[in-house]
C-alpha cells in the first residue's frame, strides 16, 4: 500500500477539509471524490484503487468531504450539493491544484459534474461510476437501496454489525461476503463522528439537463444491479454528453471501484491514458 499523506484546509465558513494524497507530485492529479452513507472517507472509498493508479504514473489526491472522513461534520445545516463543490474545491485549490481529472462515484460524481460546470477549467476529464445528481431528488428515493439503509446511525443502537449491513447494501449480494472487516471498522470509526443532518439534511438537485454543457471527455462505470442509482441513467450521458463512452458490469451493484476493482482499474487508466 502507498505511503498516505494529509493535509487540512480551512475554507469558507469555517470548515476544515482534510485531503489525502499519494504519488508522485510532479505526476498527473487525478481527483478521487467519494460516496455518501455512514462512515464513507476518501481512502476507504478508494483503497483498491490507489496503488494501482500511482503505478501508472499519476497522484492521486483524497479529500474527505464535509461532513464525512477527518473533515468538519456541522449539525443544523443543509448538505447541500453547492456546499459540498465549493469546499471541497477551494481546499483542493489551496492544495496546489489548478487541473485534474476528476474521479467520483455517486455522491462524488455529481460533485464532479457540478465542479466541472462552475470551474470548467479546472476538469481535465472525468470518470464517474453511479454518479448520482441526475435526477429529481425524490427519484432516488424511491429505489431499493435507499430504503435498506434505514438505519440505527446516529443513535446508541449503531454499531459495527449494523455498519456491516448497510456496507454491504452497496454491493452485489454475490461480492458481500468479499467486503474486508477492516474496510467496516474504518467506515464505523467515521461513522461514530458524523451528525445525522449528513443525510438527512443532504439536498441535491438534478444536473441533467445541463449535462450537455460538458465538453470533457467522460467514462461512465455501472453496475446493472445498483439499488441506489440506476444503471439507466447511463443513457443520459450518452445521449447529452459530446464526448463519453459507457460500460455496464453485470453482477455488481453501486461500487463498480470495489467490486470490480482490477476491471475498472485497468479501464479507468486506459481512459485516462489515452487523454494524458
Amino acid at each position: 500500500m502507498a505511503e498516505l499523506t494529509q493535509a487540512t484546509y480551512r475554507v469558507s465558513g469555517g470548515y476544515d477539509i482534510q485531503i489525502v494524497e499519494a504519488g508522485d507530485p510532479a505526476a498527473p492529479a487525478v481527483v478521487f471524490l467519494h460516496g455518501s452513507g455512514p462512515g464513507a472517507s476518501g481512502a476507504s472509498n478508494f483503497r483498491q484503487n490507489i496503488d494501482a493508479f500511482i503505478a501508472a504514473g499519476y497522484r492521486v489526491i483524497l479529500p474527505d468531504l464535509i461532513g464525512y472522513g477527518a473533515s468538519s461534520k456541522p449539525e443544523g445545516i443543509d448538505y447541500t450539493l453547492q456546499l459540498f463543490t465549493d469546499t471541497v474545491y477551494e481546499a483542493l485549490t489551496a492544495h496546489g491544484l489548478t487541473q485534474a481529472s476528476l474521479v467520483g462515484n455517486s455522491l462524488g460524481g455529481g460533485i464532479a459534474l457540478l465542479m466541472t460546470l462552475d470551474h470548467p477549467a479546472f476538469t481535465k476529464n472525468l470518470v464517474l461510476m453511479a454518479p448520482g445528481c441526475v435526477a429529481e431528488r425524490e427519484a432516488y428515493f424511491v429505489m431499493p437501496g435507499i430504503a435498506k439503509m434505514v438505519s440505527s446511525f446516529g443513535g446508541p443502537d449503531f454499531d459495527l454489525a449494523e455498519q456491516k449491513r448497510l456496507v454491504s447494501n452497496l454491493v452485489h449480494p454475490d461480492f458481500a461476503p468479499n467486503i474486508p472487516d477492516a474496510l467496516v471498522a474504518e467506515r464505523f470509526a467515521v461513522a461514530r463522528t458524523q451528525p445525522k443532518d449528513v443525510l438527512v439534511r443532504m439536498r441535491t438537485p438534478d444536473l441533467s439537463p445541463r449535462l450537455s454543457e460538458i465538453d470533457k471527455s467522460i467514462f461512465v462505470l455501472w453496475g446493472l444491479n445498483d439499488e441506489f442509482c440506476p444503471e439507466a441513467h447511463s443513457r443520459l450521458f450518452l445521449d447529452k454528453c459530446a464526448d463519453v463512452r459507457a460500460i455496464t458490469f453485470g453482477r455488481t451493484g453501486h461500487w463498480v471501484q470495489v467490486e470490480r476493482a482490477a476491471e475498472f482499474n485497468a479501464y479507468a487508466l486506459e481512459f485516462l491514458d489515452a487523454r494524458r
